[in-house]
């Protein structure tokens, strides 16, 4: 066999090497996850799994607020960030929940992330969003939430516990099906 006619043999040998590989890798990554890990999979059987232990400053300064500080609250948690559309689209209607929920022992708290620090503020001025705000400029914690893309909520229980997510937009039915119940809990 001339070294011409061993190149396409090698090429093919390479590929099958890499695409093996990346099998393995993905066959790996589902067995190390198994069935059930995601929050999604939790919540979906009915379970409350404990919201992970975050600190983040105050979007308009000072200082930081944890999760933790609202224990006893309903918490709609909401990430979002200036430049998102559906974002924009989505919180008169938490600014309009804000209120209703205080009454009951709740609150929405939105969590600007990988953001510019002016254009968050300029979305929270325009829009006349009274509600708190912290601000995770690296994305730190929306990894921990397993926040993929915005807007993203999650509805935190008094005990600390993830009861309910929503990728994407919120709208009045999922609030009233998913907080309504939970200000009726005892804290």
């Amino acid at each position: 066999m001339t070294a011409r006619a061993a190149r396409p043999a090698l090429a093919i040998a390479v590929v099958s090497i890499g695409v093996g590989a990346l099998i393995g890798l993905l066959v790996y990554g589902v067995k190390a996850t198994g069935r059930g890990q995601t929050l999604d999979d939790a919540i979906a059987h009915g379970r409350r799994p404990a919201a992970p232990a975050v600190a983040l400053p105050r979007l308009e300064g000072g200082a930081r607020a944890a999760l933790a500080d609202y224990r006893g609250t309903v918490v709609v948690l909401n990430y979002w960030a200036s430049w998102c559309t559906p974002c924009r689209q989505e919180s008169p209607l938490l600014e309009r929940w804000q209120p209703r929920l205080a009454k009951r022992g709740g609150t929405v708290l939105g969590v600007d992330s990988l953001d510019v620090t002016a254009d968050a503020r300029a979305f929270v001025r325009e829009l006349g969003l009274t509600y708190p705000m912290l601000r995770d400029r690296d994305g730190e914690t929306q990894r921990r939430f397993g926040v993929s893309g915005y807007p993203e909520t999650l509805i935190v229980d008094r005990a600390g516990r993830i009861a309910a997510l929503q990728r994407g937009p919120v709208d009045d039915a999922f609030l009233r099906r998913s907080v309504l119940p939970l200000l009726a809990e005892a804290a």
